[in-house]
Formats: C-alpha cells, sequence, structure tokens
C-alpha cells in the first residue's frame, strides 16, 4: 500500500501589529505622530476600567475553559465506559462489530467438481465403485525370458562361456469383463512383452474382487492399438456397462479404477476430470489417438476401466506420461483408448483373431539414414530387407534390394512415415510406390492387402534394423 502524507499549512503574520482598544484595526508603520496631551485624571480612570473589563472578561473566559473541559472529560468517560460496557457484553459486541462491518451474504451449499462436473443423469460415486468392481479383474502374466549369462564357466574348465539362460518374469496389469461368460479385455501389453523379447505371455490368470482365481487365454491381442482379448472357461460374471465415448467433452469427470503397482492395491479409484480429447499420442513408435486425463493412472492399472459419472466405461486405461519426461517434471498426464475406437477392434479379435481392414504391403523394411545413404550410395529410404510371399508387394513386382522412396507422390525417408501414409488406406485401395532400383525411380501401382498378421508383430513392416551391405 502506498503511503499517505498530510501536508499542513501555517499561516503567519507579517510582523505588523493592530491595535484592538477601539475595537478598530489600524495598522502601524513604526512612526507613529504623536498625539495631544489629555488630563491625567481622566486617563487614569481609562486605564482601571479598562483593567476591571479585562479582568471580568478573563475571568469569564477561564470558566467558560472550565466549564467545557468538564463536559468533554465526562462525555469521554462515559463514551469509554459505554465501551467497556459493549466488549464485556458479548451481545451488544457482536452488534457493535457487525455494525462496523461490511454486509458479506450468508453462506450456501456450493457444488463441488463432481456436481459441476457430472453428467445431469450421474450417480453417487460410492454406487458407482460397488456397481463396476465385480467387472474389475487382476490379470497376472508369466513370461518366459530368455537372456545370456556371461558368468558360466567353460566346460573344459578354463575361461567363461556365455550360455543362454530362462527365466520366468511375472508382470500384471487390470482388465475388464466384457461378457457372462468369461470375455475380458485388457491392454496388449499386459500380454505381450517387448522387452527382453519375451513376447507373449506363457500362462495368464485372472484373480476378482471376490478372491477367486481363474487360468485364462489369450484370444488374441494387437500390438498398433495395444489391445487383447482373453477368455475365462467359466460363466457367471458381472460385464461392465459401456458407454459412448463421443459424448465425452472436456473438464467432465471421470473414475480409473485398477491395481496400480499389483494386486497389493486392487481395486483402487481415482478420479479427475477429462484434459483433453484426440490427443495424438506415439507410444513405443505406435501412434494412438486417446483421451488424456488427470485421474491417477500408474503401472498396473493399464487395461482398467475409464468411467464417466453414469458409471460407464467410456476408455481403457493404456498409459501415463513419465514423472520424468525429458527434462521436465510432469504429473497428472494419464491416457485411455476411447471405448468408441475400440469395439470395432475387440470384435475383431474376438471373431477373427485380427483386425479386419488393415492394409499391408508384405514387405520387411529397414530404413536408409543420411549415414548408410552416403555409405552405401543409396538414396534415402525405406530398403526392402524381404517380400512376403503371395502378398501384395510380390503381386505388384517389388524385390529384395529396392529403396522404397515415395507414396502417391508423397516423399519417404521412414518405414513410419510409409506406414503413416499407408494406414491411412484400407485393403483393398490401390497406391502407388516410387521405387528406387538400379539407379532407375520407378512407379509401382500396388493392391493393399488385409493384414492377417497381428498375433506375430515380430513380423510387422516398421520393423527397423541396420541395413547391411
Amino acid at each position: 500500500m502506498s503511503d499517505m502524507y498530510n501536508n499542513y499549512n501555517n499561516d503567519k503574520n507579517n510582523g505588523d501589529e493592530y491595535d484592538q482598544s477601539e475595537g478598530n484595526f489600524s495598522y502601524y508603520s513604526g512612526n507613529t505622530p504623536q498625539k495631544p496631551k489629555k488630563p491625567k485624571s481622566r486617563s487614569a480612570l481609562k486605564v482601571i476600567a479598562v483593567i476591571l473589563s479585562v479582568g471580568i472578561g478573563c475571568a469569564g473566559g477561564i470558566q467558560l475553559y472550565r466549564f467545557m473541559d468538564d463536559s468533554n472529560i465526562k462525555l469521554t468517560d462515559e463514551s469509554e465506559k459505554s465501551s467497556r460496557e459493549e466488549s464485556s457484553d458479548p451481545v451488544n459486541a457482536s452488534k457493535s462489530n457487525a455494525a462496523n462491518t461490511p454486509s458479506v451474504p450468508e453462506p450456501q451449499n456450493l457444488p463441488g467438481l463432481f456436481d459441476i462436473a457430472s453428467r445431469t443423469d450421474a450417480k453417487y460415486l460410492p454406487d458407482i465403485v460397488d456397481e463396476i468392481m465385480p467387472s474389475v479383474a487382476g490379470i497376472s502374466s508369466t513370461f518366459e525370458v530368455t537372456y545370456s549369462n556371461p558368468n558360466t564357466i567353460s566346460p573344459w574348465g578354463w575361461g567363461f562361456q556365455s550360455q543362454p539362460e530362462t527365466r520366468e518374469m511375472v508382470g500384471t496389469g487390470t482388465g475388464i469383463v466384457m461378457t457372462e461368460d468369461g470375455y475380458i479385455v485388457t491392454n496388449a501389453h499386459v500380454v505381450y512383452s517387448e522387452e527382453y523379447d519375451a513376447g507373449e505371455a506363457k500362462e495368464v490368470s485372472v484373480l476378482f474382487s471376490d478372491e477367486k482365481e481363474y487360468d485364462a487365454k489369450i484370444i488374441a491381442f494387437d500390438v498398433e492399438t495395444d489391445l487383447a482379448v482373453l477368455k475365462i472357461d467359466a460363466s457367471g460374471f458381472t460385464p461392465a456397462t459401456f458407454g459412448n465415448s463421443d459424448e465425452l467433452r472436456v473438464g467432465e469427470v471421470v473414475i480409473a479404477v485398477g491395481n496400480p503397482l499389483g494386486f497389493e492395491l486392487f481395486g483402487s479409484v481415482t478420479s479427475g476430470i477429462v484434459s483433453a480429447l484426440n490427443r495424438q499420442i506415439s507410444i513405443n513408435e505406435k501412434n494412438m489417438t486417446l483421451i488424456q486425463t488427470d485421474a491417477a493412472i500408474n503401472s498396473g492399472n493399464s487395461g482398467g476401466p475409464l468411467l464417466n459419472s453414469c458409471g460407464q466405461v467410456i476408455g481403457i486405461n493404456s498409459a501415463k506420461m513419465s514423472s520424468s519426461y525429458g527434462t521436465a517434471s510432469v504429473e497428472g498426464l494419464g491416457f485411455a483408448i476411447p471405448i468408441n475406437d475400440a469395439k470395432a477392434i475387440i470384435d475383431d479379435l474376438i471373431n477373427k483373431g485380427y483386425v479386419s481392414g488393415r492394409p499391408q504391403i508384405g514387405v520387411s523394411t529397414v530404413d536408409i539414414t543420411e549415414t548408410y545413404s552416403s555409405y552405401l550410395g543409396l538414396p534415402m529410404g525405406v530398403y526392402v530387407r524381404m517380400v512376403a510371399e503371395g502378398g501384395a508387394a510380390e503381386e505388384a513386382g517389388i524385390k529384395e534390394g529396392d529403396v522404397i522412396i515415395g507414396i502417391n507422390d508423397e516423399a519417404v525417408a521412414t518405414a513410419e512415415e510409409l506406414n503413416n501414409i499407408k494406414n491411412q488406406f484400407k485393403a483393398g485401395d490401390t497406391v502407388t510406390l516410387k521405387i528406387y532400383r538400379n539407379g532407375q525411380d520407378l512407379d509401382i501401382p500396388l493392391v493393399l492387402q488385409e493384414a492377417h498378421d497381428e498375433m506375430n508383430p515380430e513380423q510387422s513392416e516398421d520393423k527397423t534394423e541396420a541395413p547391411t551391405d
């Protein structure tokens, strides 16, 4: 706050003097002419009269001052007494304070976040949890991992020899019951691991909130959309209620349920809002369109439900941004697969074992980087390492050693760029590949085929390796 300053101006006499004996003001310059002398007797009487009048006036002034002073003292005493009485009386004190305090409206029952961010047909949050909990499953996947042990002693008794060893590794996640007869949806990375080239889980078990545990079979999974379907050979399960993710709005409240960090925290419930819709996120070199939320999602939540305020599943929790993202520290960045996008894929996985309509060229490729381009004397592009027998590429005349440098008049330098453009089409569509072969550029038309090998992601077209000469 700025300081307040008060300036006071004191008026001063200019040194002039005045005479009040006759009741008139007359200024003196200092050189006053002498008046004629008067008789002493009359002058003495006047002096005596003036003295008497001044004395009476002074006495009256003193008495008046004393009266006013006494009045002030009495008034002050009364006000202090009244103030003391009010302070000792809490009722009067509150009245006095209320009179001096600006009026404030009485507190009202203001709505909370769940009220203002929920749908008009929202349910009570504990009721939502009670309804969804029987439909939430804990997924335990056992992987067989093979790696080399450099500390193995040579069978000849000298030196060391690297021997492959096999160990089991267990990972946990969350699933959602879809049907009464035991179909469960989860994330592909819960049952398929690229770490240590573990591949598909050897065994999968499912645990429910009533502590019943079942063995499950992997029906199919799709790493590109990170979805998988499991099946329990039993019935009597409680399916979740699925909603419409297209109706979601940014700012709408959502609830996540899952098993963060394993089954010790089974059925943890967190809440938040929809932070954004249609987020284009790249996860493990896979481009995905996801729901962003600030509801807490951690390792083990993968595959669990993201619910709206009506208790309907509108997303499948899939990923979170790490707490350390590059040089930045981040929190509250979780992502879920929209249920409307997942439905068609889940149906295909159940009915066909793969995602139908997905286009495939039928080649295995590696990228030619700028370094390899200079070394091999080839243009930057996508080197064709292998052509699938009977595939679209073979039928179009693509050969091993060709370099794909464009598709439909768009230049490409990596397999990711090639697949991003290819995936804008569907099986049966015709595209034109620009090929570099033996120093010449060729335009080759190709009819895209439907991909059937999603259960074997290691054969996918976007796998990159260093090319060899």
